[in-house]
């Protein structure tokens, strides 16, 4: 059995609809729910729910944090995944790759550009991702997202294509089609 930490701080990937005012929030927890839906059967996810912000509202003591966790979950060679908002996401991965330098684990981030439950959500899609490449990306900081993998000094997020690319594209890339 492979135990593989995976760290949620919130982000679109958790946000719900609120019919009172239309307004999507991190209010309560769902990737758990769906985690479950997974079929891992020699796989153990220890999930540690550590926040539940946009990442557009993290400050740099919640980076501090989510890079101070993952430095104690590497500790026992497990990899990590870690569930974020977009908007940020390179920043906090940045913070964590600061923190651990060369980490002992593949740390990777991901998460959704439409929340889980909700028609089209590629929320399920990315965290699957994210633990397959568990066993086979090397330790360090990585952006798994739409089926490409990127080290984090070499991902950005495109606003306008809705995906991450490379700030680089002649730079280590793994995986997706070709642009």
């Amino acid at each position: 059995m492979r135990t593989i930490h995976v760290i949620n701080t919130g982000g679109t990937i958790e946000k719900t609809y609120q019919e009172t005012d239309g307004d999507l929030l991190n209010i309560e927890a769902r990737l758990d729910d769906f985690l479950k839906r997974l079929r891992l059967p020699q796989v153990k996810l220890s999930i540690t729910r550590l926040m539940n912000v946009d990442s557009l509202e993290m400050e740099d003591v919640d980076r501090a944090l989510v890079a101070q966790t993952a430095a104690v979950k590497q500790r026992d060679g497990f990899p990590i995944v870690i569930t974020h908002g977009t908007d940020t996401m390179v920043e906090t991965g940045m913070a964590i790759r600061e923190k651990l330098g060369d980490p002992r684990v593949p740390v990777i981030m991901t998460g959704a550009m439409i929340p889980l439950g909700f028609e089209n959500s590629d929320g399920l899609q990315n965290i699957t991702e994210a633990i397959l490449a568990t066993l086979f990306l090397p330790k360090g900081v990585w952006v798994v997202f739409h089926g490409q993998v990127f080290p984090i000094e070499n991902a950005r997020k495109n606003k306008e294509r809705g995906t991450f690319e490379a700030l680089d594209p002649d730079a280590l890339k793994i995986g997706g089609w070709p642009h």
